[in-house]
């Protein structure tokens, strides 16, 4: 089998904020599409940041590289792709988004053509995920991130994320926290997420403020998520950390760990050079004995990761997120219960809606 064709994509959708109908910034998404000799074509992504940037990547460079190579042949993949997207080896942004999408097409093209899905070819743990839901969204008033809790609660959720560092001060949002917690009763699990926007002393401040609210972690809490001040922080709270969604790429996750800066590993295979990648991720969290989810709206695209690994523990909904998938793909998995079964169609086991792609197509 060898790979005859890569193609690249840039599609605009337009998204909402639930309950409020308040627009959100334009979500881009660069598909790539790679066919095989053999008629089979695996479809990956990447997300929102530099689109004509990455998709130049993927057209110019990364594809034309491996046209005739054997998909099933990742390691000599990456190695014929390493030296173009950093010859020193360092993974950093725009490259590493280009890196993801091509890697996540090879692993749908090898599922296909092998008949599995990719929560199988990554040991088949579970064919299902259980889930959060991220809903929080700063630009919510407390009345509405009660109101959204109690509709997805009403759905069968039962793990909520709600953001903090959204501007409104560091004492309000913890009073939005205590509201969120009070409304929702105990039983509900409920994390925060900070978007790397706070500095050290910022973070630990509020930390301390909803540390009585059971909180069941706090997610990108520093500004680059710095390794020295993490590790700094989780001496210094009883809420876990988590981190990983951005920049999640194994030498990241290491470094963290030399910090002892990180309770949760959280890899995001959009943006920190694919499925590949996400799998070294894995099995360092496996080796140190750390649960391994998922954060960043990555969708089908990493609940994958989280069925295929033992210590899988929770995918993430994002309400943005479902938002696109809901355009994008024909039929795309929903939770139940707070659930998302694993599509039983090979590789990724999603279809795109081809006259959507046709509707959204960014050209120039």
């Amino acid at each position: 089998m060898q790979i005859k064709d890569v193609r690249v994509s840039v599609h605009r959708f337009k998204n909402s904020v639930p309950l409020i109908n308040k627009p959100i910034e334009d979500d881009f998404r660069i598909i790539c599409e790679i066919e095989t000799d053999e008629g089979h074509v695996g479809v990956g992504m990447a997300s929102r940041f530099l689109w004509h940037g990455v998709a130049a990547i993927v057209e110019k460079h990364l594809g034309p590289a491996i046209i005739g190579m054997d998909p099933r042949d990742l390691e000599k993949i990456h190695a014929r792709l390493q030296p173009l997207i950093s010859e020193r080896g360092a993974m950093t942004g725009i490259n590493l988004a280009g890196l993801s999408c091509v890697d996540l097409a090879l692993w749908d093209v090898i599922g296909k053509a092998s008949n599995q899905t990719v929560a199988q070819m990554l040991g088949g743990a579970k064919d299902y995920a259980d889930a959060y839901v991220t809903y929080g969204f700063g630009a919510f008033e407390t009345e509405h991130l009660i109101e959204m809790a109690r509709i997805l609660i009403g759905k069968g959720h039962t793990r909520l994320k709600m953001l903090v560092g959204t501007g409104r001060g560091l004492v309000a949002d913890a009073r939005r926290v205590a509201a969120v917690r009070e409304a929702v009763g105990e039983d509900i699990l409920l994390a925060v997420d900070a978007n790397e926007s706070l500095r050290a002393e910022e973070a630990l401040r509020i930390a301390k403020m909803i540390e009585p609210y059971n909180i069941a972690w706090f997610e990108d809490p520093l500004q680059r998520v710095d390794a020295r001040d993490l590790g700094n922080m989780r001496k210094r709270t009883s809420i876990p950390l988590s981190a990983g969604q951005m920049d999640g790429h194994s030498l990241r996750f290491r470094e963290w760990i030399e910090h002892d800066a990180i309770d949760i590993f959280m890899p995001n295979s959009m943006y920190n050079g694919g499925m590949t990648e996400t799998r070294r991720v894995a099995h360092l969290s496996q080796i140190y004995n750390k649960p391994l989810s998922d954060a960043g709206g990555g969708g089908v695209w990493c609940v994958h990761h989280v069925a295929g690994f033992r210590n899988g523990t929770l995918a993430e909904i994002h309400l943005g997120t479902e938002q696109v998938e809901e355009q994008m793909f024909v039929d795309p998995p929903r939770a139940v219960n707070g659930r998302i079964a694993i599509p039983a169609a090979p590789g990724f086991g999603v279809t795109l809606d081809r006259d959507v792609l046709k509707e959204t197509l960014v050209s120039a």
